[in-house]
């Protein structure tokens, strides 16, 4: 799969950042857009384990001012974030939105609007040989506090031929 293009909502980078994986971004994507309410969203959490004000200094982020909700993104009621991150990728079709909520991935979907999680990121960048283990880099997710099933990380593992 072939993604070149993305628009990243806050819990992938969040996710990707406390795990030291944020490189993973620059690597293998050529242009990241970040707007602007989602930044907002990251620099505002004030975690303590996350160097809010480090992230959005990277030379490979690009920054998007304010993005119009588009009102068929609108009607599903979403957050600002995954709002905005649709909503562009919706006007960009050469875009993938990078986010994590369910009933955003459901919109996305249903807008046929090209979509991936942070669980897809890991299996590409295992598939491109940029991480060794796909199930070590979960765990280090669940770690961070992504929520992830026992059940589903195995499923998720034999389906990339992890044991």
């Amino acid at each position: 799969m072939l993604i070149n293009r993305v628009v990243v909502n806050a819990s992938p980078l969040i996710c990707l950042f406390k795990n030291g994986l944020e490189e993973l971004f620059p690597t293998m994507f050529n242009d990241i857009v970040v707007p602007e309410v989602v930044i907002k969203e990251v620099t505002a959490k004030g975690q303590a384990d996350f160097d809010a004000q480090a992230f959005i200094s990277l030379s490979w982020i690009r920054r998007m001012g304010d993005v119009s909700v588009d009102p068929r993104v609108a009607a599903w009621d979403l957050g600002n974030g995954e709002s905005a991150v649709l909503s562009f990728a919706l006007r960009n079709p050469e875009y993938w939105a990078i986010l994590d909520d369910r009933e955003a991935r459901r919109c996305a979907l249903s807008l046929q609007c090209h979509c991936i999680g942070t669980i897809g990121i890991i299996i590409l960048a295992h598939k491109r040989g940029l991480i060794r283990s796909v199930r070590e880099t979960l765990k280090g997710l669940q770690s961070a506090g992504f929520w992830l099933s026992e059940t589903f990380l195995n499923e998720i593992c034999e389906r990339v031929g992890e044991k």
